[in-house]
């Protein structure tokens, strides 16, 4: 009896370990549900500025993805989760640095977005505190839809701004080349 005891134990642990991904000290879940279709992690990394951890990142993908220019460019359902570990970021840093990224990732050629990448950056216009919960989810047909804690902020359609919104992670000047690369799990 007790060995049958422990046996259940020992596969609840192992299978609950695998059911989630620890990185900067929060619990990414290994899988994400896009209406009918299931996404697996494909990477995780952790956003640094001056050796402090800001977010927990990871990338959810049906088929594994291990190219950048092929996760910007791809018109197929993937998130990006963003788990917020550090209290220094607000909603004006959010912002800024969101700013920044569109500027590498459409090479300084911002206009024809603007109206998009504004509407975007109001997502962040809630104050932003230590554990907050950005997915950034791409639905082929629909567009990027953002929810902030589970709740849905918005949509934004449009394959052209899905590729410049993934490349401020995925361009040739990423936000933080350690967590593309964790992203893409390289």
């Amino acid at each position: 009896m007790k060995t049958t005891f422990f046996m259940i134990v020992a596969l609840f642990v192992a299978t609950t370990s695998f059911a989630q991904t620890e990185i900067a000290g929060v619990q990414l879940p290994t899988t994400y549900e896009i209406g009918e279709t299931q996404l697996s992690l494909n990477g995780a990394g952790v956003r640094e500025k001056f050796w402090m951890d800001m977010y927990a990142g990871g990338l959810y993908t049906a088929k594994e993805m291990n190219d950048a220019e092929k996760v910007m460019n791809a018109d197929a359902p993937m998130v990006i989760k963003l788990h917020i570990v550090s209290g220094l970021i607000s909603s004006d840093k959010m912002s800024s640095a969101v700013e920044d990224g569109f500027e590498n990732s459409t090479e300084g050629n911002m206009k024809a977005f603007r109206v998009k990448i504004d509407k975007f950056k109001s997502f962040f216009s809630e104050e932003i505190t230590k554990n907050d919960v950005f997915d950034i989810t791409y639905i082929p047909a629909r567009g990027v839809v953002v929810f902030k804690n589970k709740k849905e902020l918005g949509t934004i359609e449009g394959l052209d701004f899905k590729k410049v919104l993934f490349g401020i992670w995925f361009c040739d000047k990423p936000a933080d080349k350690n967590l593309m690369k964790g992203m893409l799990n390289i």
